[in-house]
């Protein structure tokens, strides 16, 4: 027997909100002025290096070649200083620096110094600080200006900038939702402060280099005060979908144009650039991929289960927007053909029934290459033929996952958080809510977070299968980035599909509660959007059941919708405060699927009980 009551109290007016919860998970820091945690390591004679790990006027003397390495405990972001209150011996150079080019600093008398702007440095948990002149220098208040979210103010960041939060029982889970957040907010940079490439050309991701190299932080990327870029210390760039990324005119000089990357634009182009997609389409019904620049995957091209799984997805979202624009062309008209007829075709050609994954082309001889991205997205897009059939796909997936994660064969022997993100949010959409958190808990929170060569607050680019520290896709182990916001997806899908907290058009007008659990006991999240605040908590109860509160805003909105095992009763929804109740039989659909759904609900306050008999 099943039960679900809904309790409705809706807020006549605007309320303050309330303090964000969980600031004790909070990485960002509460002012731009950042000092070292503890001293990591020391080399020849440093005197008192403890001192400027925290107290400002404390003093450290480096005496003849010598070095510190000071540990902030964290992935930080920004602009090196020190003060030096005396010099002795010839002309001291200090230094701080990582695997790229030292920045030296001439110290020849007392006084301030800082590094250029220039300089600032996107992502490092360690500083090394050296000193190579046979003298001696004393050194006080070390400190980071730090320089990531830049359209934040000091007294923002004092009182706390998040507006979003989430939590679990599983502390460990919640770790990694916050570090999510933390790695996408490194990956926020001044405009003016991104990558200059200058040894473009000469140096690439394959080259094998181990001496220093020169760098610089001053090249402007975008408009406005904030860019989200790839990675927080390098891909410090947007590509923004404007030639020479996207077009064809430069593709004898630049060959790296993108296939999709042209769709991001306006909607008049959109369809412009919708329509070159399309062209693609040849007699197979499905897009055949002349260009292999991707996300670093190999491989690329042909009849690409990726590829066409999200040009499925983009051909029905456009049908959607053209609804909603009311444009009844021809040429709109037409998608819905074109999507079935490619679905059909992709099913045909492109599934392996031994291994229920799909093939990454139907080239001849047929590939042994089952695609993690494409079996992920075929999901994500509902290209499957069937749901039992993206059971089968989440099922082999799962069945494929490493000590260190999920596999993408696509590049290698390569673990890309990038694309597992994407098969998190498969295994949900699939109804296989565990495989996604222990998938989160394997890769993001024993492997990026807590083995001892990550950051302990930051979300890394890519790694081997094996383990190691090496990305398939470069030949040039440092070059891999620790800090990436491709790798942050746990955040969006705990939020999206754990708390189940959707909004379902422009800044939450129209919205979604639907919590999936997964073996969670509770999951709690919030976020604001322009049109107020959103948040939910789901409680599980007994044999399946459910408690569930959630709040919207007023002037907006959605409905409820709750997964269920066991048998179902009637439906029994208080409609407002006079106590009358309506009552329904559940639908064939509903019982099909064992999901009940609560439509038209308006913004405000719910308590939602889901019981579920044994």
């Amino acid at each position: 027997m099943l039960l679900l009551l809904l309790a409705l109290s809706v807020l006549l007016g605007a309320t303050a909100a309330a303090q964000v919860p969980y600031a004790e998970y909070v990485l960002t820091p509460r002012s731009r002025i950042l000092r070292p945690a503890e001293v990591y390591n020391v080399n020849s004679t440093v005197g008192s290096t403890e001192d400027l790990t925290s107290d400002r006027a404390a003093r450290t003397t480096f005496t003849g070649p010598s070095a510190v390495t000071y540990d902030f405990e964290k992935n930080v972001a920004g602009l090196v200083a020190f003060n030096v209150s005396e010099v002795a011996g010839s002309c001291a150079y200090i230094a701080d620096a990582g695997i790229d080019e030292s920045l030296w600093l001439a110290v020849e008398a007392n006084g301030h110094y800082a590094a250029g702007k220039q300089y600032q440095r996107g992502g490092f948990r360690y500083l090394n600080v050296y000193h190579n002149s046979t003298g001696n220098v004393t050194l006080s208040d070390l400190t980071v200006y730090y320089t990531a979210i830049p359209h934040y103010t000091e007294d923002q960041l004092a009182t706390g900038v998040q507006t979003g939060y989430f939590h679990c029982k599983d502390d460990q889970i919640s770790r990694v939702w916050y570090a999510g957040a933390y790695t996408n907010e490194l990956c926020t940079i001044d405009p003016t402060a991104g990558n200059s490439l200058i040894h473009l050309g000469e140096i690439g991701s394959n080259s094998n280099v181990t001496a220093p190299l020169t760098w610089y932080n001053n090249h402007t990327i975008a408009n406005g005060t904030a860019a989200l870029v790839d990675g927080a210390k390098r891909d410090r760039l947007n590509a923004s979908g404007a030639l020479p990324y996207a077009g064809r005119p430069f593709r004898n000089k630049l060959p790296i144009w993108s296939f999709t990357y042209h769709l991001q634009s306006l909607n008049d182009i959109y369809m412009k650039a919708l329509d070159f997609s399309l062209s693609f389409i040849d007699d197979s019904g499905m897009a055949n991929v002349t260009t292999a620049a991707d996300w670093l995957r190999f491989g690329m091209g042909g009849h690409n289960i990726e590829a066409n799984s999200i040009l499925y997805h983009n051909l029905n979202l456009a049908t959607s927007l053209a609804a909603h624009l009311n444009d009844t062309s021809t040429f709109v008209q037409s998608w819905p053909d074109i999507a079935e007829e490619l679905k059909s075709s992709a099913n045909q050609h492109l599934w392996d029934p031994e291994l229920n994954l799909y093939r990454d082309n139907d080239t001849l001889p047929f590939t042994d290459l089952h695609p993690q991205d494409g079996n992920a997205w075929a999901i994500i897009s509902n290209l499957t033929s069937s749901s039992a059939r993206a059971v089968n796909v989440s099922r082999a997936l799962q069945a494929r996952w490493g000590p260190y994660g999920a596999p993408a064969p696509e590049a290698g022997e390569t673990v890309s958080p990038f694309v597992s993100g994407f098969e998190l949010q498969a295994h949900y959409i699939a109804g296989r809510l565990e495989a996604s958190v222990d998938l989160t808990k394997l890769m993001w929170g024993d492997f990026m977070l807590d083995d001892p060569r990550m950051t302990n607050s930051t979300f890394i680019e890519g790694y081997s299968t094996n383990g190691d520290l090496h990305y398939a896709p470069y030949e040039n182990d440092p070059r891999l980035s620790h800090a990436h916001g491709w790798a942050t997806g746990p955040t969006s899908t705990l939020t999206f599909f754990a708390a189940g907290l959707q909004v379902t058009s422009a800044a939450g007008k129209t919205w979604l509660v639907a919590p999936q659990l997964g073996g969670l006991h509770s999951v709690e999240a919030g976020y604001q959007t322009n049109v107020g605040s959103f948040a939910s908590r789901a409680i599980a109860m007994p044999h399946g059941g459910l408690n569930v509160t959630f709040n919207t805003p007023v002037a907006t909105s959605g409905k409820a919708q709750l997964r269920y095992s066991g048998l179902l009763g009637r439906l029994t929804v208080p409609r407002d405060s006079t106590g009358h109740y309506t009552k329904r039989q559940t639908s064939e659909e509903e019982m099909a699927t064992k999901v009940v759904t609560v439509d038209d609900l308006p913004g405000g306050n719910y308590s939602v009980i889901l019981e579920v008999g044994a």
